[in-house]
């Protein structure tokens, strides 16, 4: 296993949909071993494969939830359906999001209150669970990069302005930023 460095955003491969995975093999093993790998090292609830430069449809979690799926997993080439998203404006008190890929971020988000998720685990077998609550939050969050999308991409229009300032001050929005889980401090100070 290896831990990889963490795109930032700017890097072509998070805002373009990545492809689906092909075979199931052990080049496939191993990738989702160092995703684990990764996730943990950044001490992340979520990472998806464009998160450290790979284009493919999957994503590993770790996050406790009271809906029985378990504790931690993957799901390659997914599928996701939710409930409505509220359209009042999100808490930021209690719906504040951060992302691997937008480093010691965070913004407030509404999402989908529950979401049930398909997929396949590593060896291809078929992955379905529903998830509620932050659980839910987490599964969109990373289905979304997927699809080429970060969170801030989902702003409202105040904490998008927020998010552009911060992008633009650290030098991001431009390809070959990245960070080393492991090497460079926590951009979250765990």
């Amino acid at each position: 296993m290896a831990v990889h460095p963490i795109t930032i955003t700017g890097e072509p491969v998070l805002h373009r949909r990545a492809l689906p995975v092909e075979h199931f093999d052990d080049n496939l093993r191993a990738l989702i071993a160092d995703m684990f790998e990764t996730m943990d090292v950044a001490n992340g609830v979520g990472l998806a494969a464009p998160q450290i430069g790979v284009g493919l449809r999957i994503f590993v979690y770790a996050m406790a939830n009271d809906d029985g799926a378990p504790p931690r997993g993957v799901l390659v080439n997914p599928t996701l359906v939710t409930s409505k998203v509220p359209g009042s404006a999100p808490d930021p008190a209690e719906e504040s999001e951060g992302c691997l890929s937008v480093p010691g971020e965070a913004f407030p988000l509404r999402r989908a209150e529950w979401a049930k998720i398909s997929g396949f685990d590593g060896d291809g077998g078929p992955v379905a669970f529903e998830a509620t609550g932050w659980f839910a939050r987490c599964l969109q969050h990373e289905y979304d990069h997927l699809d080429g999308l970060l969170y801030v991409d989902r702003l409202n229009a105040r904490y998008a302005r927020k998010a552009r300032k911060s992008v633009t001050a650290r030098g991001w929005g431009v390809p070959g930023r990245t960070w080393l889980p492991g090497v460079d401090p926590d951009p979250f100070g765990h």
